[in-house]
């Protein structure tokens, strides 16, 4: 399994952007993407997971909610990361992740997620 993150930027704040995860190779039942971000000197963090296969079900941090959407097109193997209301402490790295065994309750935790894409920097300047 390999994933491509791209789409990210310097934008302003209350500006959008749009993040993409492209997933070569996935297979399995349980197939979830996860949006994770990471800051200079903070811990990675989650941000938005979809259940890929089985109902297409989303999750979203609560700092996130309401501005963020993430969406899935199976055709083009690609997972979305829409990314409306940018403010400056959403500046980060942001990593897709994928991984097709993860139980619900574990759907937020980073190192339950198997395979990693390189990370795009989104920068919201104030």
């Amino acid at each position: 399994v390999q994933l491509q993150a791209s789409g990210g930027g310097l934008v302003q704040a209350g500006d959008s952007l749009r993040l993409s995860c492209t997933v070569t190779g996935r297979t399995g039942m349980r197939q979830t993407v996860g949006w994770f971000r990471q800051a200079p000197g903070k811990e990675r963090e989650f941000v938005a997971a979809i259940r890929w296969t089985g109902g297409g079900n989303t999750y979203y941090a609560d700092s996130v909610k309401g501005r963020f959407t993430i969406s899935g097109d199976n055709a083009k193997n690609t997972v979305y990361l829409l990314m409306n209301s940018l403010r400056p402490e959403d500046t980060a790295v942001y990593y897709c992740a994928f991984d097709s065994s993860i139980i619900l309750s574990a759907i937020r935790l980073a190192q339950q997620y198997k395979y990693w894409g390189q990370g795009t920097q989104v920068t919201v300047s104030s």
